[in-house]
């Protein structure tokens, strides 16, 4: 004979249901992967901030007064992601952070590719001209597809372990 609570179970949405305990751990493994990528870049760019303005410059996207700006806060922002999510804080928030970047970063390499200009990307330092047979469009837009695929888990299942919004929640 089932109580109150077994019919509650089956007629409570599926919004309403917990997560299987596993999602935590894929989560954990997104926040932690995608705050490598964002460790990774904002490092090899932080050295050398005028070189993160070239590769900006490369793209011939933003006006000029933009390009210092964007080259020199870029990994700045780079580094507050990778930071707040390996304390798993915002997770959410950063992940859509994340997921807008990534999305700029997309469409910049494709708009470079499609408009014919022959630039390495900067994605982790360096960046600006290259010679054409060094351009490597495709496999940079597929990596940041994967990237933006952790984003999106994360926007989707914020909750993971090891996170302060873990135990801010608790």
């Amino acid at each position: 004979m089932a109580g109150p609570a077994a019919h509650l179970s089956q007629t409570e949405p599926a919004a309403r249901r917990p997560w299987p305990a596993w999602t935590e751990w894929i989560g954990t493994a997104a926040r932690l992967g995608l705050a490598v990528v964002w460790g990774w870049a904002g490092l090899a760019k932080i050295a050398d901030p005028a070189e993160a303005a070239q590769a900006v410059r490369a793209y011939e996207i933003l006006p000029e007064s933009l390009v210092k700006p964007v080259g020199y806060a870029l990994p700045f922002l780079e580094l507050a992601l990778a930071l707040l999510l390996v304390i798993g804080l915002g997770v959410r928030l950063v992940a859509g952070v994340s997921a807008l970047l990534l999305l700029a970063f997309i469409a910049g390499i494709a708009s470079a590719w499609a408009r014919g200009i022959s630039i390495d990307c900067g994605c982790f330092g360096g960046g600006g001209a290259v010679d054409a047979s060094q351009t490597e469009y495709l496999q940079e837009i597929l990596r940041d597809t994967g990237f933006l695929l952790l984003a999106g888990w994360l926007i989707w299942r914020p909750r993971t372990k090891f996170s302060v919004d873990g135990w801010l929640a608790a």
